[in-house]
């Protein structure tokens, strides 16, 4: 059997057995590791993932932008609205609903700086935040590793390997040991990553049935809604209802849009599209400031909230980077550097803000002139957020029931989709892996989720893991970008020169309808 199977697979079972085991304890030593990672390494994560966005940018403006991922002259092989519709699937998941509200109210309760705001600005600050937080910089985590398992699968029609993606960097035949130390921290790093976000899902679904049905909120609800995840995704696996997972994407897309719309109906229609655009503004002003944001000069402070709220944002998602990476790299075959980095870093963000705005910006209304008591609720439980708020709306059972809906189907087809993709990194990068390592993953990752959502502090655990994993691969994708630099530089000049679309013939060819 591969051996990245067998150590990651032992790593990451050792790690949930002792969070199963001793869930008091492992609560502490994951709140003392979480605060020591984030305090000595906030400046790394900040720094890396600004680079980042720097380096897409100007790769995408650059005659390198240019370089398809296929040969010269591949057609794309989705269309283009099929293209943006994939693209516009991936923008939203579990992260983005069980953030939607807890985000906004949660800065306008406990604000970002440390100066006296009046609670408007307060609000304002929070919304300019959390599009922060869900926008470019995000998802050019993903677009990094997306960009070099693109690149070397299809145009260098290699395996979608982060170890083979170093070549360049380290030479064709560098240790086997390494390129197996590489891809077993790529693999620890997507599970941990996953297992965050699948947990966070689980434990708002539980929120969600206790604030609507009134049904316990406890470790045993939270089992049963894992072990049920669990079932749903085995018989999918197995059967292969590839169908299954499609219709379910679509699904969610339509629940999620049905959702926006009823809220911009019932809402406070004005005040949601006047967030979005102040909202829009703020970032655009911020980004620089906000991508770089440290206070060294004053103990804890504001340089804590940092840690808590962007560090960890920055850490989960470079820990799951190759799984999104992966995907939008395999709907993105066919395509140039220039699409691809401009539709990734342009349309999950742009879905995100439009979320935010509406469920965010509609939460804070309630609060600001409605004399609700969402933030309260939020202090309290966050994955009650959204229930909390659907209730202050019509309909609020239905409302309230097709989110659950919707998040545990994001669950299952999120579970589906990274077994997937784990498989085929331990299977020496097979886009067809064997069912037996697609359900061993399966119910790895289950164990893994099960095991931090119920300890003392199942949050805190879930945020220690993907910081902890998102360390080593932050440095291992700032390699990807030194050797995606060395291999784009040995490309043909053909392949960066502007192509010319063929010009269309001309009905008549001296240009006179009247002659014959």
């Amino acid at each position: 059997m591969n051996i990245v199977f067998i150590v990651a697979a032992i790593i990451i079972v050792i790690f949930a057995a002792l969070a199963f085991l001793f869930p008091t304890q492992f609560g502490e030593i994951a709140t003392t590791v979480y605060d020591t990672v984030a305090t000595n390494f906030s400046w790394l994560f900040l720094l890396a993932v600004f680079i980042f966005v720097v380096f897409l940018i100007s790769l995408a403006i650059s005659p390198y932008g240019r370089i398809k991922f296929g040969r010269n002259n591949q057609a794309p092989e989705f269309s283009f609205r099929s293209w943006i519709g994939m693209l516009f699937s991936g923008g939203l998941g579990v992260g983005l609903v069980f953030y939607g509200v807890a985000e906004p109210m949660t800065h306008m309760a406990d604000a970002p700086f440390a100066k006296e705001m009046a609670i408007g600005e307060q609000a304002r600050v929070a919304m300019g935040y959390t599009f922060f937080h869900w926008g470019m910089s995000q998802w050019a985590v993903f677009a990094i590793a997306g960009l070099a398992i693109g690149y070397y699968q299809f145009r260098r029609e290699r395996n979608g390997l982060i170890s083979t993606a170093l070549e360049p960097l380290f030479g064709m035949y560098y240790p086997n040991w390494i390129r197996k130390v590489i891809d077993i921290l790529a693999v620890i790093a997507t599970v941990t990553g996953i297992a965050t976000s699948i947990g966070l899902g689980i434990m708002q679904v539980n929120g969600g049935l206790n604030i609507t049905y009134n049904i316990p909120n406890n470790n045993v609800t939270l089992m049963i809604i894992t072990l049920l995840m669990t079932v749903i995704f085995i018989i999918s696996a197995t059967t292969g209802l590839k169908r299954g997972v499609k219709y379910l994407s679509n699904m969610n897309m339509a629940i999620c849009v049905l959702l926006i719309l009823f809220v911009l109906i019932f809402g406070p229609t004005r005040f949601i599209l006047e967030t979005f655009v102040v909202g829009l503004g703020d970032y655009i002003t911020n980004f620089i400031p906000y991508s770089l944001r440290l206070n060294p000069f004053v103990e804890n402070g504001e340089s804590q909230w940092v840690q808590d709220w962007t560090v960890f944002y920055w850490a989960w998602v470079i820990a799951w980077s190759p799984f999104i990476g992966a995907f939008i790299a395999r709907i993105s075959r066919g395509r140039t550097i220039r699409e691809y980095v401009l539709g990734v870093l342009i349309i999950p963000p742009l879905l995100s803000f439009v979320w935010m705005a509406t469920l965010g910006g509609s939460a804070i209304y309630m609060d600001l002139f409605e004399s609700t008591n969402l933030v309260d609720i939020v202090q309290d439980d966050n994955t009650k957020a959204l229930f909390a708020f659907f209730n202050e709306l019509p309909f609020g059972l239905v409302t309230s029931t097709l989110a659950i809906v919707l998040i545990f189907t994001f669950i299952v087809t999120s579970a589906d989709s990274a077994t997937y993709i784990v498989s085929s990194m331990t299977s020496n990068g097979d886009l067809n892996p064997s069912m037996r390592m697609k359900l061993s993953w399966g119910i790895i990752i289950a164990s893994i989720t099960l095991a931090l959502i119920t300890t003392d502090d199942g949050l805190t655990s879930l945020q220690t893991g993907a910081i902890v994993a998102g360390l080593p691969f932050t440095f291992i994708l700032l390699m990807l970008i030194i050797s995606m630099l060395i291999a784009l530089r040995k490309e043909p000049n053909e392949a960066l020169k502007r192509v010319e679309k063929p010009k269309m013939k001309k009905k008549y060819p001296d240009g006179n309808p009247d002659r014959k």
